[in-house]
């Protein structure tokens, strides 16, 4: 779970401080940065597995040639900031599988992971310059979880009293520490590397280590397995409709591929009541549809084929092909909130796009429920999931709690004399957000009633808009005149 994350340097983030709650949605125009926060998270995300070139490859729009790597620095006129720096504070999950099937066990839960990387001119990629793993020990935690939640669920996710660095930084050779010894004592550093000369993270070799090297790298190890689980998903109606061979992966794709293979092994979990888990999902869409009976996944063993189907009242069946994009994107969020093994960060872009503006309170209620519910202790029925959404609907921003809301602007700024534009993240006063980083403004309320009252009303001479029916006048809110 990402409870705070700190970036600066990339693409048009620049002293970007954001702190997040088990759901949090953020609100802007086309092009002001929300989706470069994603992109930054997942690029995050990608360096705790991947290579630098091929984790900068997975950021939208980026080849991964030298230029398309620049491209990724914050950029000022013509000039190119030279670092970017990442912090993420995160609840990283207590027990874990490494590479090899044994299980792990972190000694921290709550941890700050930093990242600073530089682009290599001579080189033409990208080069590590610092790389820090620390622990935020149980005795601070309430200074740092700033969203309302009760002691029953902080006991359930934090654990551990360490004070050393699990990944630190001398000059230019990054170490990882083993885990705290089990009498107590912090062990020496078992591994270290001159950062210059590496293709990826520290991080990233978590997996070989605990193997081969650091026996108790075991939190480094759930860090990186933590920072593997955060997810965009870009639902794809086409994907969407798609049957899935019997033998296909059980978990949904990140464009909603294996929609039915997913439905049909959570099902197959619940033993022989499986109609209890098409039952809930059934009774999760018919907030979206009223005519909704049943859905059911028929397995076609001839055809070795998986096929989603819906049955409305009258016992008409209807295939995923025959069904609408806005159904189909409220059925696979259904379908994620039933698995319980999807667990980690969910960054979903525009979900209220295919769904009618009275159904979206539906689809943000589901939403909600699929995080995890912060009053109650981690366990079965409530995994530890989260959810950011981003959207510049204004019926969605109507509708989602107000201390979840994160307002995206370009504000101008200024930097070796040239002026430039810059995202910032912005929220309501009076929210845990706003009472926490006291020294960021709050959104202006004149942003917010744009949202809410987003009609802009252009009196015309003969008009045959539908804002300028008589009959319909009444019932609208009042304009200024100029």
């Amino acid at each position: 779970m990402l409870t705070r994350f700190k970036v600066s340097g990339f693409k048009n983030l620049v002293d970007v401080d954001v702190s997040f709650g088990p759901f949090t949605c953020i609100a802007g125009g086309n092009g002001v940065g929300k989706s470069n926060l994603f992109d930054a998270i997942l690029f995050l995300s990608a360096l705790a597995e991947k290579p630098f070139r091929e984790a900068a490859m997975s950021v939208r729009g980026n080849n991964g040639t030298p230029s398309a790597l620049k491209s990724l620095f914050h950029r000022h006129g013509d000039n190119y900031d030279n670092k970017m720096t990442f912090e993420a504070e995160m609840i990283v999950p207590k027990k874990g599988i490494d590479d090899l099937g044994q299980e792990v066990e972190a000694s921290n839960t709550f941890l700050r992971y930093s990242l600073e990387l530089g682009f290599n001119e001579s080189k033409g990629g990208l080069e590590l310059l610092k790389e820090e793993l620390d622990p935020i020990r149980p005795s601070v935690t309430i200074r740092y979880l700033r969203f309302p939640h009760q002691k029953a669920w902080r006991y359930s996710v934090i654990t551990g009293d360490a004070i050393t660095q699990f990944i630190f930084t001398v000059g230019n050779v990054i170490a990882i520490n083993n885990d705290l010894g089990k009498d107590g004592g912090i062990t020496t550093s078992a591994f270290a590397f001159q950062a210059e000369h590496s293709p990826r993270t520290a991080l990233s070799t978590a997996s070989t280590l605990s193997n081969v090297f650091l026996t108790k790298a075991c939190t480094v190890l759930m860090a990186k397995r933590e920072m593997q689980s955060w997810r965009l998903l870009l639902l794809d109606p086409l994907a969407l409709r798609e049957p899935d061979k019997i033998n296909a992966p059980n978990q949904l794709g990140k464009d909603g591929s294996y929609l039915p293979s997913t439905l049909y092994h959570i099902s197959k979990a619940n033993g022989n009541d499986q109609s209890r888990v098409y039952q809930a999902i059934a009774n999760r869409l018919s907030e979206l549809l009223d005519d909704v009976s049943e859905i059911s996944v028929d397995r076609d063993e001839k055809r070795e084929l998986l096929t989603l189907e819906l049955t409305d009242r009258k016992g008409t069946k209807f295939a995923a092909r025959d069904l609408s994009d806005g159904t189909l994107r409220f059925l696979a969020a259904a379908v994620i909130e039933a698995d319980e093994q999807m667990q980690g960060l969910l960054c979903i872009e525009e979900p209220e796009n295919g769904i009618h503006p009275a159904r979206i309170p539906a689809m943000i209620k589901l939403l909600k429920y699929i995080a995890v519910d912060a009053r109650l202790p981690v366990e079965e029925g409530n995994p530890l999931r989260q959810v950011i959404i981003n959207t510049h609907s204004p019926a969605v921003v109507a509708q989602v709690p107000d201390d979840t809301l994160i307002i995206a602007e370009l504000r101008e700024t200024i930097k070796d004399k040239k002026r430039f534009k810059i995202a910032r993240f912005n929220w309501l006063a009076d929210t845990w957000r706003a009472d926490n980083q006291p020294t960021i403004r709050p959104v202006d309320k004149g942003t917010i009633l744009t949202y809410l009252n987003p009609v802009a009303y252009e009196s015309e001479t003969n008009s045959d808009r539908v804002i300028d029916r008589e009959d319909l006048q009444k019932y609208l809110p009042s304009y200024p005149e100029d």
